[in-house]
């Protein structure tokens, strides 16, 4: 399935169904009157979040969502059916952005989570319930309101917890096969990555979700190579594993160079924890292994533990032969949990706040009105 994780729409909700002018005449009954009964709702359009759905793709040939009117009232007091309610189902992790595609609406995080996008139009009122002791015969009923109509932007943000970035060929997509199930394409040159991958880690009988995203390189900011659209789906993570390749040179100026896409992208993303690795070390000698380390621990201004025992704060590993992934990973599976218990807690926090506060009423809640003939 082809992956893709922005896409535009247009929705439109119906339009309220018409009341109906409709007069009671019977043989053998006395009294008559108005009969008309009220139109229907127009159908809502509703985006709701499914847990098995990994992609837009749904969205890319089918662009246009419209619910049908509600339907019209008629006579003996029957009044029109709703119109049904068109279920958009995405991805979890989909934001809803306006057209301008900056404000964001709403942000799907949780399977089963459902918002309605467009309200459909209340029904118009029948002539019958226009009567009245001084208007015993009314012909007045009213057409029903209009739907909303608006064009969004779908944007895919995947639910992962663990990131992986760094410059094309740094060993990312081998890291993740080696540690996951996930079999991403592997090759010798750059970009073999097009777009991001997921792999679902165990550590001790625990797991996590890793992503691999494109390379980045330099002047990613302005459209470079692929760009840094694809950051976005590490920007839910609770840690970042900084992969940088031990064979090329200068692997300071590698470091660089993520370290200001990142800040250029959001300043968010590059505050969050993050695990700084020195990848391939199966093809490179103790020595030179320690002495990258030194390198990268002083530009990103990392110190190193105290006393016989100390960790050097640049991790040394081997995608390839699994020299140090263990511990790596395990690191990181500390980091992950230590995440969720935080997000628990703000999510509790807020629906305790929630409920305190109870529903809010607009001032803008008014009583449905009609469009007279």
């Amino acid at each position: 399935m082809k992956f893709l994780d922005q896409a535009k729409i247009f929705v439109k909700s119906g339009d309220g169904g018409a009341g109906c002018v409709s007069f009671r005449r019977e043989k053998f009954i006395e009294f008559g009157g108005p009969d008309g009964g009220n139109g229907g709702r127009g159908g809502d359009i509703v985006i709701e979040a499914v847990p098995n759905l990994n992609t837009l793709i749904d969205y890319r040939y089918a662009q246009h969502f419209k619910a049908r009117r509600g339907y019209h009232g008629s006579g003996r007091n029957r009044s029109g059916a709703d119109a049904e309610t068109i279920t958009l189902r995405v991805p979890v992790g989909t934001q809803v952005l306006d057209e301008d595609r900056e404000t964001v609406l709403y942000d799907l995080k949780k399977a089963g989570q459902r918002v309605t996008l467009c309200r459909g139009g209340d029904g118009g009122f029948g002539n019958a319930h226009y009567k009245t002791a001084t208007n015993q015969a009314p012909r007045q009923h009213g057409q029903g309101w209009p739907g909303e109509e608006r064009w969004v932007w779908l944007r895919l943000k995947l639910i992962a917890d663990c990131g992986l970035v760094g410059l094309p060929n740094a060993g990312k997509s081998t890291l993740l096969a080696a540690t996951s199930r996930a079999k991403p394409k592997i090759a010798d040159y750059p970009f073999t990555t097009l777009h991001p991958q997921l792999g679902v880690v165990h550590v001790d009988n625990r797991e996590f979700v890793l992503a691999d995203i494109p390379g980045l390189i330099e002047g990613a900011h302005d459209g470079a190579g692929l760009g840094h659209r694809f950051l976005g789906h590490v920007e839910r993570c609770g840690v970042l594993i900084h992969l940088i390749d031990g064979t090329q040179d200068d692997v300071v100026d590698a470091y660089k160079t993520i370290r200001a896409e990142l800040k250029a992208y959001s300043p968010v993303l590059a505050a969050k924890p993050e695990l700084l690795v020195l990848n391939k070390c199966d093809a490179l000698l103790p020595e030179d292994i320690l002495e990258k380390q030194k390198q990268l621990a002083k530009a990103a201004k990392l110190k190193r533990g105290r006393g016989k025992n100390a960790v050097e704060p640049v991790r040394a590993i081997s995608g390839a032969t699994g020299l140090g992934v263990r511990d790596l990973l395990r690191e990181v599976m500390e980091i992950v949990e230590a995440h969720r218990a935080a997000m628990k807690d703000e999510d509790d926090a807020a629906e305790d706040n929630a409920a305190h506060d109870g529903p809010i009423l607009s001032v803008t809640d008014e009583a449905p009105q009609d469009f007279d003939d």
